[in-house]
């Protein structure tokens, strides 16, 4: 994957160009990262249009042709240097190449907040109409104390920083083939969220958008329920044996017909802890109502929904950032859904965190994940394909069960 490296600073002694520097050393069998100098740019001037000229046509063409693009930042004033501002201004105004681009923000500072402040502002310039790039969300990586970080020959000194570095440029191997490939999808905007069109399952003369769909809809089809048996193509189980069964299922559950009309979950978890959060109003919905309609959003859904209705690929996976890596790794798999026919029928959508289940696997094995000191990453793998982490020493549990966490 070949990643573009942009630091946002023009002093001789830059830190964040020194972290790029290291990122694109050390992580080379992950990604083939090239840092670009902004110390040419010219100041921004409407009139005084250089969006021609050659310095900044090189710096389209860059981020035109990479999968990504990593910006470092430092924080002067709680907020970017207008070094960073001022290339931003220029690649908005007459041409757009962060349009659509994964976007990775890392950043050092010599405080302990690590260019925190600065990262949120730069993270809303990013999103701002007319820049439009697709910001990572969480996965933060905050580098403080930087003048102690790094030794003589420009590495990171402590061990777990670097192990730190490399799960989040990971995850963003990931984002950045997710975007890629849902960005190529063909004729999105025909996918029509708000689920108008029907299907010969839609339930009609019901506003879909109720928040009572459920029980009216019910009632107008008679629906089987509780004792009701329903017969499936590998068992026979009542409406309540269903639902115990799909409640007790230790992932959630997600059914969205070809309609795009929001039909099921499974409710296994309060709202408030789920992974994906659903409450029990928005079934029946469509999917505008469900997903919010700000930012990228419907942009995205619209790209994966019409990659798996169209063949492009059957299945998208991607890793929800975020948290702490060592606690949580939350998948979320969208599944394309076909009848016998192999005609379309919806996405079945699951979200699991795997961290526990590793974790479980390797307490009942009494083994550890280690490194590969001779693996060189396939950075266009799917999200299944992953690195593995040291982790510390385990004994095993004889007495230890699945249901003891």
């Amino acid at each position: 994957m070949k990643l573009i490296g942009i630091a946002g600073s023009i002093a001789d002694q830059s830190y964040n160009r020194t972290l790029l520097q290291f990122i694109a050393k050390h992580f080379s069998g992950l990604v083939d990262v090239e840092v670009l100098d902004i110390n040419d740019v010219p100041m921004f001037n409407q009139d005084d249009d250089q969006t021609d000229g050659a310095i900044i046509q090189n710096l389209c063409k860059k981020i035109n042709s990479a999968d990504g693009v990593i910006i470092a930042t430092p924080e002067h004033n709680h907020s970017v240097p207008a070094a960073l501002k001022n290339v931003i201004e220029w690649l908005s105004y007459e041409v757009h190449p962060l349009d659509g681009k994964p976007i990775m923000i890392v950043g050092a500072s010599y405080h302990i907040q690590g260019s925190s402040r600065a990262q949120l502002h730069l993270r809303q310039i990013l999103e701002a109409p007319g820049v439009n790039a697709i910001v990572l969300p969480g996965n933060e990586f905050l580098l403080g104390d930087v003048k102690t970080a790094f030794d003589d020959k420009g590495d990171l000194k402590d061990q777990r920083t670097v192990d730190f570095l490399q799960t989040t440029i990971q995850n963003f191997i990931k984002f950045a083939k997710v975007i890629n490939m849902i960005g190529e999808t063909n004729n999105y905007e025909e996918e029509d969220l708000s689920a108008q069109n029907g299907t010969d399952t839609t339930i009609k003369g019901i506003d879909m958008n109720a928040d009572d769909w459920l029980d009216r809809a019910a009632n107008k089809v008679s629906a089987a329920e509780g004792n009701d048996y329903v017969k499936l193509d590998s068992g026979l189980l009542t409406v309540n044996q269903l639902d115990y069964f799909l409640k007790t299922i230790p992932i959630e559950l997600t059914y969205v017909d070809e309609n795009n009309q929001f039909l099921y979950y499974n409710h296994s978890l309060p709202t408030e802890k789920m992974l994906a959060k659903r409450t029990p109003a928005q079934v029946g919905d469509a999917l505008d109502k469900v997903h919010p309609n700000i930012g990228r959003v419907f942009k995205h859904v619209k790209q994966v929904i019409s990659a798996l209705r169209n063949g492009e690929t059957d299945l998208v996976s991607m890793p929800i950032p975020g948290g702490d890596p060592q606690k949580h790794h939350v998948m979320h798999y969208y599944k394309a859904m076909h009848d016998d026919e192999n005609n379309y029928k919806g996405v079945n959508e699951w979200a699991v965190d795997l961290k526990p289940i590793v974790d479980e696997y390797l307490k009942a094995t009494g083994q550890k994940l280690v490194k590969d000191p001779n693996a060189k990453m396939d950075a266009m793998s799917g999200a299944s394909k992953k690195t593995t982490e040291e982790k510390p020493e385990v004994e095993v549990d004889a007495t230890s069960s699945a249901s003891k966490h």
